[in-house]
């Protein structure tokens, strides 16, 4: 099968290459954005003031990429990302300590729905570089002040209102230093899903951090996290669909194994945690390993390793997949 391309894109401020982003993936989209209908999502004044109350740090951002749009008003209205359709990634994820920390996670979902870039970036004058989505959100990432921040559904059903996930792992690089100041910032953001949330800190500290609407956040020390509330499923059926105790309980022992970096790497480009129902939007589109210390992220495949840091150029992978597995390209 051929291989995926992922891109690596280098763009302190949004210019001509967040644009090209902009434009090739825009369609899907503006069609996913649109899928329950123009009256189910908030106003331009809604969007854009709930923006600027809870996020203020990036709303010169957010004014800067809808000027790239061409002032494109449903563009506008969907990068707040406030009350968006719902997003339900699979994922499995661990914060190891020791000499060298590292953050790892695998990316569980659609190809057609992967955006596949890699954005390195410095909208608030802070280095950030992470898995991109919606454009300008992440599903994983680490700021130069050493915090790294991955994300995995919380397997609790219903939607609330509030911003999607993606940039709100955005915003907590954007302005937090450590793990502590990430649940400060995460106990006054409203979020629209229930999501769990793997945080590690230069100095060292780990948590994994349960996110849903309406509840304070919940902080679970040293606790793997796959697609459940801690270690009990709030809804078994999703979870045994998923495997979601399974892959858990697998990171549970790697842990307490205290592996090193490639052994970890190692076990999560196998079952359990490496999954391949792309057509289900439950397989292993990529492994992240995140070290802050090092301010290096390595992208892992079956086959291939693809390093990116806050100053890496703008580059392209290849990204190789086992052979019965078959994702199909956008």
């Amino acid at each position: 099968m051929e291989p995926l391309t992922f891109y690596g894109i280098r763009e302190l401020t949004p210019g001509h290459r967040w644009r090209q982003l902009f434009d090739a993936t825009w369609a899907g989209y503006r069609s996913w954005y649109l899928s329950e209908g123009e009256s189910t999502r908030p106003s331009i004044e809604v969007a854009s003031r709930m923006l600027n109350r809870y996020m203020p740090e990036l709303t010169g951002t957010w004014e800067r990429l809808v000027q790239l749009t061409g002032g494109d008003e449903t563009a506008a209205r969907m990068l707040t990302l406030y009350d968006p359709p719902r997003f339900l990634p699979g994922c499995s994820q661990l914060a190891l300590t020791g000499e060298t920390p590292m953050l790892i996670r695998n990316y569980d979902y659609r190809p057609d729905l992967c955006e596949r870039v890699v954005f390195s970036s410095a909208f608030t004058g802070r280095r950030v570089i992470g898995s991109s989505d919606c454009l300008w959100g992440l599903l994983d990432g680490m700021s130069e002040a050493g915090l790294a921040i991955s994300l995995a559904f919380g397997g609790r059903r219903g939607v609330g209102s509030g911003f999607g996930i993606p940039l709100i792992i955005r915003y907590v690089l954007e302005v937090a230093d450590t793990i502590a100041d990430g649940v400060a910032v995460l106990a006054r953001l409203p979020v629209n899903m229930a999501y769990n949330l793997t945080m590690l800190d230069r100095n060292g500290d780990t948590a994994s951090v349960f996110v849903a609407p309406g509840v304070k956040p919940e902080v679970f020390a040293r606790c793997p996290a796959t697609n459940h509330r801690g270690t009990v499923p709030d809804d078994p059926e999703y979870a045994r669909r998923f495997s979601s105790v399974e892959r858990q309980r697998a990171l549970f022992a790697l842990l307490a194994r205290n592996p090193d970096r490639d052994t970890a790497i190692s076990a999560f480009l196998q079952p359990p945690l490496y999954n391949r129902a792309y057509a289900e939007g439950f397989g292993t589109m990529y492994t992240a390993a995140y070290r802050p210390h090092d301010g290096v992220v390595d992208y892992v495949w079956p086959g291939s390793t693809w390093r990116r840091g806050f100053d890496s150029p703008n580059a392209t992978h290849a990204a190789i997949y086992r052979p019965d597995s078959v994702p199909v390209p956008r």
